[in-house]
């Protein structure tokens, strides 16, 4: 899969998660150690929402981290391209507290300033133009807006390099086939962690896109982060 670029590499991803849409929440719990949950209250305690606040959750799948922004009182919007996936979070016991809609990430139907904050799990590493993706996560978020970024990162090469990859190469996929019985869609996962921006670059990257005060954290032994950031004030 890593040879897919442009539209195809698009059409593909949004297949994928179409594919793996029922089983994909309990494949992140297993492939996490139910750690993903612990880094979705991270994103939203990031966000710094405030009862009323109007969020958007992009890549929004199943909705996780917005049902979790549904604790702070906030009026909730998920967006994703990946139709099949927003089906299995409107079945979910709050599913019908969000308001869901089918987007593309590099052209959203929302206007300008509409958001008191962005997050997203999983995005920028699927998305084909990574800048363009953030110029409209910019335009969207509302001047002194918070932008929360998790998101895979390349493992660093360290002592545990070794026994990260054989995961990330054979675990991974192995329970990918056993679980949702598509190891294919389990592949794409290593694959495009390997290539994507360490944790440093797509600091610079949320800096070239105009925001400010970008920070990150990263968990489980240097394989996740989340970044933060600010839309300026006016």
């Amino acid at each position: 899969m890593s040879h897919l670029q442009g539209q195809e590499r698009s059409d593909y991803v949004q297949a994928m998660f179409g594919r793996v849409s029922e089983r994909y929440n309990l494949m992140n719990h297993l492939m996490t150690l139910w750690q993903d949950v612990k880094w979705r209250r991270f994103v939203v305690q990031k966000a710094a929402l405030h009862p009323g606040d109007h969020l958007l959750d992009l890549a929004t799948g199943t909705g996780d981290i917005a049902f979790e922004a549904l604790n702070q009182g906030v009026v909730a919007v998920g967006a994703d391209f990946a139709l099949p996936m927003m089906h299995v979070g409107q079945t979910a016991r709050r599913g019908g507290e969000v308001a869901w809609v089918g987007a593309d990430a590099l052209q959203l139907p929302f206007s300008d300033a509409a958001f008191d904050a962005v997050t997203h799990g999983y995005l920028l590493r699927n998305v084909i133009d990574i800048p363009r993706a953030l110029e409209e996560q910019y335009r969207v978020l509302k001047p002194g807006g918070r932008l929360v970024v998790l998101d895979t990162t390349p493992p660093r090469r360290n002592v545990l390099y070794p026994f990260i990859m054989l995961y990330l190469r054979y675990g991974i996929p192995l329970l990918g086939r056993l679980v949702s019985g598509n190891a294919d869609a389990y592949n794409y996962l290593p694959e495009s962690t390997q290539a994507f921006k360490t944790p440093d670059e797509l600091a610079a990257l949320l800096l070239n896109a105009g925001f400010e005060d970008v920070r990150y954290r990263l968990f489980m032994f240097g394989t996740m982060a989340v970044h933060w950031a600010l839309k300026p004030p006016a």
